[in-house]
């Protein structure tokens, strides 16, 4: 599987399609989407998925560099649902893995466990089935073999019951080429819906280099969590960075976090989730000393995507150049 920072052929993204989620807030959601697509889109070739009844209202809000295209989905946090990709012997395969809704907690679900299988024929890619429940969301890997996710979620009893710790790790190291398998023991404290994915908490910037969200604020829970994290990662023998503020906003009467670490490598560019917090520049200006080479972005969309259960790197999946 190659890293986020390898060259991609291009970004895949959903179009919100669960409104129960949003709410009055959907446009707003769907501003959000598109405003990301675009930006993308000034980096490298982006495929907005819509469902066909939205395909329309997609492509009036996308710019004509994004590709829109019909097909059925549930919700739209393609990081999850949609194909992990793997290079072997010079070829893109696709590997499918189960998806159920994240422990079934959002249903219906059956659209988006075929969307990876969907997407991937439509683009004309190779893939692979694996009979293991895996969003993409909970993982993330250095390229050189080392795969990083969290205990909270891979081992949750809602997502593969019959599977020991070891048979998980085996899998991912199979199915996706990898050595060995870091286990954190958390995510952040508000991330129920995903059971704290990793993608929140740390994300790899190079070989054996890991980025990891801090908080430093002592009164909330993630205080303790990220702490712990890092001094796990550490003793994992990764070169760690981190990021010490972590943001909290209220939208609705609902509380979220706006991990910083919920950025998304393209072509060129990291694309960083921001919510007008005080230390929002200063933290963009950390990420660029930390990643050379590629503009630093912040998209004042985090509020948004963080109270519809996610951020920038939930709903975006790269497809790899061969």
């Amino acid at each position: 599987m190659p890293p986020e920072w390898a060259l991609h052929e291009r970004t895949v993204i959903c179009w919100p399609a669960r409104s129960e989620i949003y709410g009055s807030r959907l446009a707003e959601a769907q501003t959000a989407h598109a405003a990301l697509a675009n930006t993308i889109s000034g980096y490298e070739p982006v495929t907005m998925i819509a469902n066909p009844g939205d395909e329309s209202a997609a492509r009036a809000a996308c710019s004509t560099a994004v590709d829109v295209v019909a097909l059925e989905i549930d919700d739209a946090w393609f990081r999850d649902s949609g194909p992990n990709y793997v290079v072997e012997k010079q070829e893109l395969i696709a590997t499918c893995w189960k998806f159920n809704g994240w422990g079934e907690k959002f249903v219906p679900f059956d659209k988006d466990a075929t969307i990876a299988t969907r997407w991937a024929t439509l683009a004309g890619h190779k893939t692979r089935s694996v009979e293991m429940v895996l969003e993409g969301g909970s993982i993330n890997v250095d390229g050189q073999g080392t795969l990083i996710t969290t205990e909270q979620c891979l081992l949750h009893p809602n997502r593969n019951p019959k599977l020991s710790r070891d048979q998980i790790a085996s899998t991912l190291c199979r199915e996706l080429g990898q050595k060995r398998v870091v286990w954190l023991p958390h995510g952040l404290a508000l991330d129920d819906d995903t059971d704290g994915h990793v993608d929140n908490v740390a994300a790899f910037i190079g070989p054996n280099e890991v980025i990891m969200q801090g908080c430093d604020d002592s009164s909330e829970e993630d205080h303790r969590r990220c702490a712990t994290n890092i001094s796990v990662a550490k003793n994992a023998g990764l070169v760690v960075h981190e990021i010490p503020v972590l943001p909290f906003v209220e939208t609705d009467s609902i509380r979220a976090a706006v991990p910083y670490l919920n950025f998304y490598i393209c072509n060129d560019a990291v694309i960083v989730p921001v919510c007008g917090h005080k230390a929002d520049e200063e933290m963009l200006a950390l990420l660029g000393e930390l990643i050379r080479g590629r503009d630093i972005i912040g998209l004042q969309i985090g509020q948004i995507l963080a109270h519809g259960g996610g951020g920038i790197h939930c709903i975006t999946q790269q497809v790899p150049a061969v």
